[in-house]
């Protein structure tokens, strides 16, 4: 698993490519995302783990696999992670909106974590 997420981390799609370079290095608020990162048995297209959201990019080949994609979803939040997903066009064409959009998500409180358990300010 961890030699197909370095071929997947070295072939990235241009909405995947956009969006790391908005990311990385704590570049949004000092969060930590992790590319093509290993959740057993998936591999996850981004993961801020110190908040469990995984950030997902769809392009046109994830119409055809809808059902694929809301079972991996469950799974993933079943094991205490929140999904959101992006189409490749929204990230290409609007990345400003959805990076507000993932700094919303990370605003919002985590369902399994108690208030005491969230974010601080220092």
């Amino acid at each position: 698993m961890k030699s197909l997420a370095r071929t997947l981390r070295r072939n990235q799609t241009d909405a995947e490519r956009k969006l790391w370079s908005r990311i990385r290095n704590r570049q949004l608020l000092g969060f930590k995302f992790r590319r093509q990162f290993p959740i057993a048995p998936y591999i996850v297209d981004f993961v801020c783990a110190e908040t469990r959201l995984i950030v997902e990019l769809d392009g046109s080949q994830h119409q055809a696999s809808e059902e694929y994609d809301r079972k991996r979803s469950e799974y993933l939040m079943q094991c205490g992670y929140r999904v959101t997903r992006f189409w490749d066009n929204d990230v290409l064409l609007n990345t400003n909106s959805v990076l507000e959009k993932i700094l919303e998500t990370l605003g919002a409180p985590h369902p399994a974590l108690s208030p005491q358990a969230g974010r601080g300010d220092n």
